[in-house]
């Protein structure tokens, strides 16, 4: 469904080419310090128009439209809108003749009886991701304030891109290189560059740290802190895959070399679990990697059924799209967590 969550309950709403998109949050805690202001910075992150993202720009100006009084939350839901303005949505007309591949067109068709908005991929676009990171923010906030819960503040969600296009991070000495953007690797931009050029796109891999949490959040099973987390991560357009500490890594390794020693103060020596055992935290921070697809709109040609002619066909996909979706999605897999860790602090 559009909602996740059980204290914490986050629910989202709207098409990419719609009026407008937004969240209704249930569950936040009354008194929280709280302005339109607050969400300028992680929806920064996430915006459009560098080099390798879609070339449509939106205000994304966010509108509290409920739950606010006075600067501070007041234990209602939560409603934050962003209104749609850049939208052409003539680009979609094709895909209902040749569904894209590696999209929902088609079975958004099949599920709905052709009633979706197909418009920009409607209500499974990207596009949903930003009222996501509305949701973040609120819940980096609750995290903050848990010592309003009589309980440890939470300092950080961190995460950032680790490999990108099958070129990790640790080959890349990104200090002796001088680029457009001097964050990104100039081995990454080319990549990047050469994608562009190929009509193609590119995927990467997300790393996201919550370096100071204490022990004990988290159940055995369904409600485990990696159940929990990776619910809300494998709700983002793109994902494919995510590892917790060792990961894959650890079927090819011995239990000597992958269980992590207690140290004298009751802490995990090295985090091979990636700070979770049993489905509980275990005092060490939280460690996870993502894996994006490239993403699925190209220029490239590809071959695939045309359902007006009932034959093979010809796609090379029009509008506008990022070469690189997982370039804006650091902020997004952030919120994803807080938004997992938001619910699990307040079930407590």
């Amino acid at each position: 469904m559009n909602t996740i969550g059980r204290k914490f309950r986050v629910s989202i709403f709207g098409e990419s080419h719609g009026e407008l998109i937004g969240v209704v949050l249930d569950g936040v805690p009354a008194g929280l310090e709280l302005c339109e202001q607050d969400f300028e910075q992680d929806i920064l992150r996430r915006k459009s128009g560098a080099k390798g993202t879609t070339p449509r720009i939106e205000s994304d100006r966010p509108t509290i439209v409920s739950g606010i009084f006075e600067g501070h939350t007041t234990g209602a839901p939560l409603t934050v809108i962003f209104r749609n303005g850049n939208t052409h949505s003539s680009d979609y007309d094709l895909f209902a003749a040749m569904p894209r591949p590696g999209h929902a067109d088609l079975t958004a068709a099949l599920k709905w009886d052709d009633c979706q908005d197909p418009r920009g991929g409607g209500h499974f676009s990207g596009r949903l991701t930003l009222p996501v990171v509305a949701a973040g923010v609120v819940a980096k906030k609750i995290l903050a304030d848990a010592t309003m819960l009589d309980e440890t503040p939470f300092t950080a969600v961190n995460a950032r891109i680790v490999e990108l296009g099958g070129i990790p991070a640790e080959s890349l000495e990104m200090t002796k290189f001088e680029t457009a953007d001097p964050e990104m690797p100039a081995g990454w931009q080319e990549a990047i560059d050469q994608a562009i050029k190929e009509g193609d796109s590119l995927g990467a891999i997300i790393e996201c740290t919550v370096p100071d949490i204490d022990p004990g959040y988290g159940e055995p099973f369904w409600d485990s802190v990696e159940a929990m987390v990776a619910h809300a991560i494998f709700s983002v357009p793109g994902v494919r895959g995510i590892e917790f500490g060792d990961g894959f890594r650890s079927a090819r390794m011995k239990g000597s070399e992958h269980n992590d020693p207690i140290g004298p103060d009751g802490r995990p020596m090295k985090n091979g679990a990636g700070g979770v055992n049993g489905g509980i935290t275990n005092g060490a921070p939280i460690n996870f990697k993502v894996a994006f697809k490239p993403t699925s709109s190209i220029r490239k040609a590809q071959q695939t059924f045309n359902f007006q002619t009932g034959e093979m066909d010809t796609l090379e996909v029009p509008g506008r799209h990022d070469v690189c979706f997982a370039l804006r999605a650091p902020v997004v897999v952030e919120a994803m967590t807080a938004i997992a860790l938001a619910d699990l602090v307040l079930l407590k």
